[in-house]
């Protein structure tokens, strides 16, 4: 891994990109390392007391050691479940590059790595002149992609893989999840993207319903991280 950190993508959304983030700051945490996550962007923000409050950011502030302040885990928090984009839009919010450096600047002079979970899939827009990549090109940062194993899953996975590529940023590893248990061949699935993904596998995880705890330590291997 080039950096202090990780920047966490996925085939699609709801495919389990904060169970595999944790997991990562598991197997970070385990190896002695200080690690913290972030969630710059998250649209299906509940209203609390203290602000807009995100359950994939506090899952992340939960797994950190040490663990971020809000703001900096999650400066864009946004009520709608819905495109961010759209979301922001619908708030009256302009996501913009500055404060998502800034913010992250602040976790990473805190902890040894950092681990950066992106919303959706790759190609989401952040607003109408933002997409993903760019915020991923501003951090400077390797990608791990997470793959949802369900059917369907190799045509999203090497799609996301050329996207990574042409928009000129690092994929460092994929994190297979089997959010489908019932999903027929999927470990054909699983060889037939370690033929065609050159980067490498950093493990499977098994499937596991939302909102269940973080996965043991030693589900991923972090060792290259």
């Amino acid at each position: 891994m080039t950096g202090r950190g990780v920047f966490v993508t996925g085939t699609d959304t709801g495919i389990g990109k904060t169970h595999a983030s944790c997991a990562l700051l598991a197997a970070l945490r385990a190896r002695g390392l200080r690690a913290s996550g972030m969630k710059p962007v998250a649209s299906g923000c509940r209203a609390t007391p203290l602000g807009l409050r995100n359950d994939d950011a506090e899952a992340l502030i939960a797994a950190s050691d040490p663990p971020p302040a809000y703001a900096d885990c999650n400066p864009f928090a946004l009520p709608e479940p819905i495109a961010p984009h759209l979301a922001a839009a619908r708030a009256g919010v302009s996501i913009a590059l500055d404060p998502l450096r800034a913010a992250c600047a602040r976790i990473a002079g805190n902890a040894d790595r950092i681990v950066v979970e992106g919303v959706g899939g790759w190609a989401v827009p952040l607003s109408d002149a933002l997409m993903q990549a760019d915020l991923v090109r501003a951090l400077g940062l390797p990608v791990i992609l997470v793959v949802g194993l369900r059917l369907g899953c190799l045509n999203h996975a090497l799609l996301s893989v050329r996207a990574i590529a042409a928009d000129r940023c690092t994929l460092a590893g994929w994190i297979g999840n089997r959010i489908d248990p019932a999903m027929a061949c999927a470990d054909d699935n699983l060889a037939t993207l370690r033929a065609r993904i050159a980067a490498p596998l950093l493990g499977v995880l098994e499937h596991c319903p939302r909102g269940s705890p973080p996965r043991e330590a030693d589900a991923l291997d972090a060792r290259a991280l």
